[in-house]
């Protein structure tokens, strides 16, 4: 039986369905897994995704032809049944299940399996074949749980508070943010947000995830109700004139690499939380085990290291060539993360 899914010059190709997922190029049909900017792009004819991606697709990506699916609901195009299933990586994050002819394909973007106050947690999917991330996809990977990380953060924040010093914690505008902001201790302080953010923010708050008011950066004249503040920034904002008005402030960031004491030094930040939205090693032998595929291809990350796990341990395992990126989230590529637009006032 040949695949069901191939890697072509557009993407990830559904042979019997004819649509492709996550596609890097424009085609005409594409169900899109999360609105990471690396997964979610402008230019295809139509979009598939989750009802819960719907308002971030928009806000990221314009006005496209977008048909939504809730979660677990099937529907069948060319012959294959084809439904969406949570992926725990962020808001509306799916995996892809195809069923064509008795066998079953999961496509599953990228994810994580800790459970996540601000999206739909992690769900296994039985199938043949899995097509997973491996962004860390190394043994050294191991997240502590993230409660933990919030109480580092809240720590930090609270010291530099009580010493009148402003906190800015770096991380990635869309997911990595929300989490942190979910995370914050209220009482410590007042909690400001580059004009990147809060769009996202409310997109978040629109599908019921629970929120903490926010300032924005913008709105701010004193530098004096910054000394007990926290800011939550974009990584593009780093070392750009827009951090003068902080005056005096300790910063940080927050992503799974900071466990590498080198991608600290090359952020040249005062701390790091290793705070991942994807999986790491214990969690990629979770998801892959939980599915009992026979079969695995690996998308991106460390892939030569998990193909070759993989196969030791007695998986039929190859991998797939993408254009994913393989950073903690997104590669900062988006406009709104560039600069705080008057817009995002």
């Amino acid at each position: 039986m040949s695949d069901m899914v191939v890697a072509r010059k557009e993407g990830l190709y559904c042979v019997p369905g004819d649509f492709y997922i996550d596609p890097w190029r424009p085609v005409a049909r594409a169900i899109i897994t999360h609105g990471h900017s690396d997964h979610a792009r402008v230019g295809h004819t139509k979009y598939l995704a989750t009802d819960q991606s719907a308002g971030i697709l928009r806000a990221r990506l314009g006005d496209i032809s977008l048909d939504t699916l809730p979660y677990g609901e099937t529907i069948e195009h060319n012959g294959v049944r084809v439904s969406l299933h949570p992926a725990g990586h962020v808001l509306g994050s799916a995996q892809v299940r195809m069923e064509h002819k008795g066998e079953i394909w999961v496509a599953s973007g990228d994810y994580k399996v800790e459970p996540d106050a601000t999206c739909a947690t992690f769900e296994p999917v039985r199938c043949h074949a899995f097509i997973t991330e491996s962004t860390f996809g190394l043994p050294i990977y191991r997240w502590q749980p993230q409660q933990r990380i919030f109480d580092d953060i809240n720590q930090w924040w609270r010291r530099n508070a009580d010493n009148g010093r402003c906190s800015v914690v770096f991380c990635y505008a869309f997911g990595k943010a929300q989490r942190i902001l979910h995370g914050l201790d209220t009482s410590i302080g007042p909690i400001v947000c580059h004009g990147a953010v809060e769009p996202l923010n409310r997109v978040y708050r629109e599908a019921g995830v629970k929120l903490p008011d926010v300032y924005l950066a913008s709105e701010i004249k004193d530098k004096a109700f910054y000394r007990n503040a926290i800011v939550i920034a974009p990584p593009s904002a780093g070392g750009s004139t827009w951090m003068r008005r902080f005056g005096d402030y300790s910063d940080s960031f927050a992503s799974g690499w900071m466990q590498l004491r080198g991608a600290r030094r090359r952020r040249a930040v005062d701390r790091g939380f290793v705070l991942s939205d994807h999986a790491d090693w214990p969690g990629l032998m979770q998801a892959i085990r939980a599915t009992e595929a026979h079969r695995v291809m690996v998308t991106h990350g460390q892939v030569a290291v998990l193909v070759r796990w993989l196969r030791e341990n007695g998986l039929d395992a190859g991998s797939f060539e993408t254009e994913y990126g393989d950073e903690d989230g997104e590669k900062d590529t988006s406009a709104a993360d560039q600069s705080e637009a008057p817009t995002h006032a």
